[in-house]
């Protein structure tokens, strides 16, 4: 076990000094793109301005023998690119795979400067990230780079459902943590061919003795991980994610599933498809008028100590940090989106009046 007191010292020499906490970007959607699709790199430039995070894939969806097509695609793409405010991120190969190791040379020594975070499929526990940190700190060293590359981890097996307080824990660099249903349900051996979101077989009934036939409620298969994930995320300071919603023209349940996740904490989730850009959007971004509640308590409790009533309900110092997560989260999405600033702005001043 390393002493707390080098948690924070590079882990190469030269390498930037490790980040002792992970700045906050809006990331309501993590767009994936194929890098190696020529026609699909060439909308990168218009979908800059659409979302927070692009994210070039190199592992699934990437056929084998178009592996290092998708690398050098991406690594074309970023030096094209004039990116912004907007993330560029990476998904490598599993460290299982024989391109993994390529995928982290290639890129953190040829677009370092412009890459924010490496997303790891199929952690499995912490040593999957030291693995990965050693690596970074060792070719950010040999780039020059000034900042650290930030590491981001798919939960997808069981066995990292079982470590994740571990994995969250596991490195400075560590930027967040992604729900990865179709992997995990595979290797968990259960029975759904779907990708993310419910099932009809999985549902509660209601009691005998009242209405025929017996009403039943579908149920969420992924309630139990998503929760412990973000827990874990929340007691080391990163970040929570959901993973893909497969059933790209079901964009109600996809809306469903999203805010079920944005409720319980996450910031954020994957989009697959254009479609999904604005239901993300408009999922992760508090609504209006709860941004104007939240500052109207705020504005109220003054220090946050003590209570106040507000229209007959009871606010103390829980309602006021809640409140505080709501209006903190409003003005980092303003900053980056005037449109929803125009919003937040009108709702608090009609709210004040």
């Amino acid at each position: 076990m390393r002493s707390a007191k080098d948690f924070f010292r590079p882990l190469a020499v030269g390498a930037p000094a490790p980040l002792r906490e992970v700045p906050f970007r809006p990331s309501r959607m993590i767009h994936f793109f194929d890098p190696g699709n020529e026609k699909m790199a060439a909308k990168v430039p218009a979908l800059v301005s659409e979302v927070d995070v692009l994210l070039g894939n190199l592992e699934d969806a990437v056929a084998a023998d178009r592996k290092e097509a998708a690398r050098a695609g991406l690594v074309k793409t970023a030096r094209a690119t004039d990116f912004g405010g907007t993330q560029l991120w990476t998904r490598i190969n599993s460290l299982d795979s024989p391109w993994a190791l390529d995928d982290l040379v290639t890129l953190v020594t040829e677009i370092g400067d412009r890459l924010d975070v490496v997303m790891v499929p199929k952690v499995e526990g912490p040593q999957d990230i030291h693995y990965v940190d050693r690596l970074l700190a060792q070719l950010e060293a040999k780039a020059a780079l000034t900042r650290p590359i930030l590491v981001h981890a798919i939960l997808e097996t069981a066995a990292g459902v079982t470590a994740v307080e571990e994995i969250a824990a596991a490195s400075p660099r560590m930027q967040g943590i992604s729900l990865g249903p179709a992997d995990l349900a595979a290797d968990r051996r259960m029975k759904t061919t779907r990708v993310g979101g419910g099932h009809p077989g999985y549902l509660v009934r209601e009691d005998p003795g009242g209405r025929a036939p017996r009403a039943t409620y579908q149920q969420d298969l992924w309630h139990y991980t998503l929760a412990r994930m973000v827990d874990a995320c929340a007691a080391h300071g990163i970040l929570p994610y959901y993973g893909p919603f497969g059933d790209i023209q079901d964009t109600t349940a996809c809306e469903d599933q999203f805010r079920n996740a944005f409720l319980l904490g996450c910031v954020g989730a994957w989009s697959l498809h254009p479609v999904q850009i604005g239901i993300a959007r408009r999922v992760f971004s508090p609504a209006p008028q709860e941004v104007a509640w939240a500052r109207r308590v705020i504005a109220a409790m003054g220090d946050g100590t003590g209570a106040v009533m507000i229209d007959g309900k009871m606010q103390d110092d829980a309602t006021y940090k809640q409140c505080r997560v709501v209006a903190e989260l409003a003005d980092a999405l303003a900053a980056r989106d005037p449109e929803l600033a125009r919003a937040y702005a009108e709702a608090t001043e009609e709210a004040a009046r």
